[in-house]
């Protein structure tokens, strides 16, 4: 019998809209062989279930199962695409332990910690991994310009602390702009991060384990016709160029793999994860770790898995199968 599969999209930050898409390409990859595909829309406490035979059935999150003609329909699985809360912090992670639902990514502490970009770099830091110099700000705390540059330089970037597709950040050159910057980051976030700019070149990476299985793919180097790789940069088509493999040496695509993979350990993540990094004077520093990263046609972590012989469809079977897996050997 087919197990049932919801690819859980959408979410409560502004990368509502790409997660959409991300659902929209998973379930063309997944094997509907093997599987029944529902995508379970989640926006607020508003949830709802659609697939080619379903549209628009109101989900009950009692049991995260919906109705049909008096037929009770629940899930084997949740594959998590919610880029940002609550798919990338811990908090739906946590609803699916709470069910006792198998899902596809890091567990609650490991997505929580990785999704806080401050959190995730002091964690980091026994481990002797490059870190590029920061500092941070709650809202409410005082703005002194002197004191941030002194640490982390100009050009410098502020950022949310827990965010992607990078909302709310800005590249930072005089000291008159950084409280316009801080209070943009504060749109999407009440913690901000500011870090040094490191000149360099923008590499990531994508793996993903199993229990029997490793497999880590070939870096992606990204070039932005902006100042940085923003918003407009990432999702307009011809606004960045994305090279895959990287334009780098064979010793430092091995270093980079090698390093991901210790990253991948070091949180204990689970499924696909994608990993960024600046390589500046010959060293690769850490930026952060996406434990739900795009999955629309154009994104990273498909060019990589085509780069490497390997299709997106194997990729699926192989995570769905790992969370089931684990499931049962809690």
């Amino acid at each position: 019998m087919k197990k049932n599969i919801a690819i859980v999209a959408g979410g409560d930050s502004s990368e509502y809209v790409i997660s959409l898409n991300s659902a929209e390409q998973i379930a063309k990859w997944i094997d509907k062989e093997k599987y029944n595909v529902y995508t379970v829309l989640a926006k607020g406490t508003e949830w709802i279930v659609k697939n080619d035979m379903v549209c628009d059935l109101i989900l009950n999150k009692d049991d995260f199962s919906f109705s049909l003609n008096n037929q009770k329909t629940t899930f084997d699985c949740a594959l998590i695409t919610i880029h940002g809360t609550p798919g990338e912090d811990g908090k739906m992670q946590g609803y699916f332990d709470t069910l006792h639902i198998p899902y596809t990514t890091s567990n609650v502490l490991a997505s929580a910690i990785t999704f806080n970009k401050v959190f995730s770099k002091n964690y980091l830091k026994p481990f002797d991994i490059p870190l590029a110099r920061f500092i941070t700000l709650k809202k409410g705390d005082p703005i002194d310009a002197e004191q941030i540059i002194e640490i982390t330089g100009l050009p410098c970037f502020v950022k949310p602390n827990c965010g992607g597709s990078s909302f709310g950040v800005t590249k930072v050159k005089e000291k008159e702009k950084l409280f316009e910057a801080i209070e943009f980051a504060y749109k999407e976030d009440n913690e901000v991060i500011i870090e040094e700019f490191l000149e360099g070149t923008e590499l990531t990476c994508g793996l993903v384990k199993t229990k029997d299985k490793t497999i880590v793919f070939p870096p992606t180097e990204i070039v932005s016709k902006n100042e940085f790789f923003d918003y407009e940069a990432k999702y307009t088509k011809g606004m960045s160029e994305e090279i895959t493999p990287a334009r780098i040496s064979k010793e430092m695509t091995t270093e980079i793999q090698h390093l991901s993979s210790q990253v991948y350990d070091i949180f204990q993540l689970n499924g696909i994860v994608r990993i960024d990094y600046i390589l500046s004077r010959n060293k690769l520093y850490f930026m952060e770790v996406n434990t739900a990263p795009g999955m629309s046609a154009a994104s990273i972590v498909p060019q990589q898995v085509a780069a490497m012989g390997l299709n997106m469809k194997d990729i699926f079977n192989l995570v769905i199968e790992d969370a089931f897996y684990r499931h049962n050997h809690k």
